[in-house]
This record gives C-alpha cells, structure tokens and sequence, in this order.
C-alpha cells in the first residue's frame, strides 16, 4: 500500500536524514520502524504524509504519488498520533475527537456523536468526554490522541513514538490496547520506536534503521531476533535476543499444577486447601490471585510476580514462574481467576525441546 523507491532525504550541511530508502508497506499491518537516534526513521516517516519532504526518491500511497496531492489534503486522509499526544488545551475531549472530521466539513453534531463513539473504542469513559486534557492522566491524553486519529476513519496511522512519554505500566496497556484496535480495525499502521521490545511486541514486520539514515534490515520481528542480518542489528536487538524469540513460541505443552491457596476477605484468611509447607496463592472471594503467602507467615502478603495465561508464549510462562517469590507462575483465566501453576523446570525443558526442533528443521 506505502512504497518508498530510493527515497533520501538531505538536510543542508549534513550527512543524509533518509539514505536511498526502498521498502514495500503491506496493506493492513503494523509497520514498526525502530532505531537509534538520529537514524531517519522518524523522518521516513513524516514523509508519508509530506510533513517533511524528499530531497530524491517517490513515495506513493496506493499506486498515487503523494506529492501530487496537496500537502493539507494528503495530512487530513491519514490519522497521525505523536510522543505527547499533542491535544489542543483549551478545548475538550470531544471537541480534540472531532477536530479533523470538522475540518473535512462534516457537521458539528455529527462529528461530536463520531467523537463519543471512539470514546468506548479506545477504552475511556463517556465521563471525561467533558473534560480539557490537563484533567486527564499522560495515559488517556495518549487515548484521546488515538481516538482523535481514528476520528475520520483514516485507512493509514501514523505514530511517532507515541507511548515513550507514559511509565512502563500504562505503556503495556496501550500496546495492549493497540493489539486490540488492530484486530477489529486492520489499519495499515506505520508505528517509531525507539525500543526493541515495543517494535517487536506490535509489528508485523520491523524495520531496523542504522545511524546514516540506511535500512539494516526489514523482516518479520521472529526473523530479526532469529537472524539478524547483519553485526550493527544484533547489537541494536541486544544480547537476550534469544530471550524475546520465546515471545514467538507457543506454550501449548506447559504443564499446570494445583496449587495451595488462601482466601483473603472481609472475615481475614481462610485456607481452602491443604498445604504441608512452603508458599500458599492468596485470592480473593473470586479466585483472583492477590500474593503469596509462606507457611506460618499467613498474614503477610508478598507480591506474586507477573501473571500467564494459556496460549500465550513460553517467554510469559518463564517469566510468570522466574519473577514469582515461589517460583511458581500463576496461570489465570481470561477473568483473572486462577486455573494453576507452572513449573520454571518444565517451561525450560519445552524451550529446550523447541530449539532442538528448530536446529533440526534447518
């Protein structure tokens, strides 16, 4: 759909931004470009929607030349969302929705009811459609900047950065939240980062840029920690890339466990099973896991660690077991109810199962 033939982009007195630049953006994906500063991959981007333009080289959307359609046009056909979400102050939450629909003409009303809408698709609450962006937290300012993108119904998103300005927590709901968006809406997303794991989280396909404004390599995020193409991607990917490619395989064959557990509520604690020693899962009334508690420590809280879910990869189930004070991951239910435990033993023994059959398909 996004085609850059030799594109380069040079700034006066310098070294190129964009360096022949030659890729294909498939229709309906996630494009994650990722790398250093200074890399270009920003700028490859704002040359889609012509917020910079080519010093050589075409980009076409489509099969059409973007520079033969005129530059505000072209901004208003694509949703764009950046680092600090960039919402207009001293207007509200609907009125920052509704902006690029009304400058497309459409109605006040109809552009206001689009703008309640994209409310409940980015997951915020009717409620702070009323309110300016400085009554919202960095996290649902960066909602409303999505809701806003979404808002004329745009087949391309741009995102520059858009998550790095959120801590750590509200930036894995938003991936989430993305994952979740791209599923029901399948735009075709050109997404910068500067963060490995983020690209390799969201992309169908990354591609990694290197200082000099060159492409190192454009591939699936498996094939990139896999095989990267070349020294400066291995560097940039890191040394735990084997890590991250357990992201990429399935956990179909981990083992869950009953585990002891403790019910903590408005009475205090009460056992619901036998435990003869060790660590004991406290849940609430609804089996949602709260902690862990030692044997003979039974009012003492200590947090679990990170939490699995069959069906996702043997990175989340070795992670869920090494980050737990037990040594026991907690698997949960789509509801967060616990269904058991696993085994960090037995997760490793399937990672070495599953290197052996891929070191055999090659």
């Amino acid at each position: 759909m996004i085609e850059f033939q030799s594109v380069s982009k040079q700034y006066p007195g310098g070294q190129p931004a964009v360096d022949g630049l030659t890729m294909s953006i498939a229709k309906g994906a996630i494009t994650v470009f990722v790398g250093p500063s200074g890399c270009g991959k920003t700028t490859s981007l704002r040359m889609i929607n012509r917020m910079v333009e080519p010093t050589s080289g075409t980009i076409t959307v489509d099969g059409k030349d973007v520079t033969t359609v005129p530059a505000a046009q072209l901004r208003r056909s694509m949703g764009y969302v950046m680092q600090s979400a960039g919402l207009l102050p001293h207007r509200s939450v609907l009125d920052n929705i509704a902006t690029v629909p009304r400058l497309n003409g459409v109605p006040k009303v109809q552009a206001r009811k689009r703008a309640e809408e994209l409310l409940d698709v980015v997951g915020l609450a009717q409620t702070l459609g009323k309110r300016y962006p400085s009554q919202l937290s960095g996290g649902q300012q960066q909602r409303v900047g999505v809701a806003r993108a979404l808002a004329a119904d745009p087949p391309i998103l741009l995102m520059d950065e858009p998550f790095s300005a959120v801590d750590p927590v509200v930036r894995d709901e938003l991936q989430q939240e993305l994952l979740r968006l791209q599923k029901d809406l399948a735009k075709t997303i050109v997404f910068v980062t500067h963060d490995i794991d983020e690209a390799t989280t969201l992309g169908d396909k990354v591609a990694v840029f290197a200082t000099g404004g060159k492409l190192a390599q454009y591939a699936t995020p498996e094939e990139i920690l896999r095989a990267p193409a070349n020294d400066f991607v291995a560097s940039f990917v890191g040394r735990d890339r084997g890590f991250r490619h357990l992201g990429f395989t399935a956990s179909d064959g981990v083992t869950l466990h009953p585990v002891p557990t403790i019910i903590r509520g408005a009475n205090g604690w009460e056992s619901d099973s036998t435990a003869a020693g060790g660590w004991q899962l406290v849940v609430d009334g609804e089996r949602r896991p709260m902690g862990w508690s030692a044997t003979g420590t039974e009012t003492e809280l200590v947090p679990g660690g990170s939490l699995f879910r069959p069906g996702e990869s043997l990175r989340r189930a070795l992670d869920a077991a090494l980050s737990s004070p037990s040594g026991l991951g907690v698997a949960v239910d789509a509801e967060g109810r616990v269904l058991g435990t696993v085994r960090g033993g037995e997760v490793l023994a399937l990672i070495e199962e599953a290197r052996q059959l891929r070191q055999a398909a090659l």
